[in-house]
């Protein structure tokens, strides 16, 4: 009985954007909250509505309701949200899975819709990253969330010496086709002794969740095709506790090695820093050592 609640008469909705998140694989994971909220609500907003569409006939909710707001017209499509919205009209914003706005459309409609004085509601669900989290293992209590990497190595490899001394759980996405050289650059940049967790296709037929060091990984995603199919969650764990250098110390040495031959770099930085110059000269050493 419980599973046919939202084919009650539903309840008109306050006039506001409702931002709801959708399955990222099993089309199940959905909350009672957010059928209701796709049932009542005048319009739904979609960055794929043939996607959408398939999501909500598959819940029994009438999918005639649709329009498109994807990243090439958002702009554009706020104006008109904020329009229905000041009509008195409830507007629901879903992604083609997960928890919009999160790595993927729908901050610039939120961030539109919140400057024009308008409500924004969330209804929460399922998002890839936590999921990941949930499952991995990995024990630091704190973890950084920073998406997609760059799809240029030397990009991503700039980024990754910035992220190189933070001692939380790092957390990014990847897509199939880039997964092998993103793990060759992680290992590069991060020293190969870090904890990986490659977790693919979550929640779907083919879901995996592999743990092993990062000098493994390149070598396990090669020895099967099949494990570079499908989107990817990639957990790196945290920096190891260093000598009392601070993160920023760290992220300042580790600039100027980018910059500049090893014992100016450590000159430069214990001037900036203040920090220990034996210190900043056996870190700076184990830097070298990693990339």
């Amino acid at each position: 009985m419980g599973h046919a609640l939202h084919n009650r008469h539903p309840q008109k909705l306050e006039p506001a954007l409702y931002v709801v998140a959708t399955p990222i694989g099993n089309l199940r994971d959905i909350t009672l909250r957010a059928l209701d909220v796709l049932t009542a609500a005048d319009v739904v907003a979609a960055e794929d509505t043939r996607n959408t569409a398939h999501l909500l006939t598959h819940h029994g909710i009438g999918a005639n309701r649709l329009m498109a707001v994807h990243q090439h017209n958002e702009r554009g499509a706020a104006e008109k949200i904020i329009a229905l919205l000041r009509a008195g009209q409830s507007v629901v914003f879903v992604s083609d899975a997960g928890t919009p706005a999160v790595s993927d459309p729908g901050a610039l409609l939120v961030q539109a819709v919140l400057e024009a004085g308008l409500r924004v509601i969330p209804i929460p669900g399922a998002n890839a990253a936590l999921a990941a989290l949930s499952a991995a293992g990995l024990a630091e209590p704190h973890f950084l969330f920073y998406g997609f990497l760059p799809n240029k190595s030397a990009a991503r490899r700039t980024v990754l010496q910035e992220l190189c001394g933070y001692p939380y759980t790092l957390v990014f996405y990847e897509a199939p086709h880039r997964i092998v050289e993103c793990v060759a650059d992680l290992c590069a940049m991060l020293g190969g002794d870090r904890q990986i967790v490659l977790a693919r296709e979550i929640t779907k037929l083919f879901e995996t969740i592999h743990t092993c060091s990062l000098k493994d990984a390149g070598a396990w995603l090669l020895a099967d095709g099949n494990r570079q199919r499908g989107e990817f969650v990639v957990l790196v764990s945290g920096a190891p506790p260093q000598t009392g250098l601070s993160i920023e110390t760290m992220n300042t040495l580790s600039l100027l090695l980018g910059e500049l031959p090893l014992k100016q770099a450590v000159q430069l930085a214990a001037k900036i820093t203040g920090a220990n110059r034996s210190d900043l000269y056996q870190q700076a050493l184990q830097m070298k050592n990693t990339a």
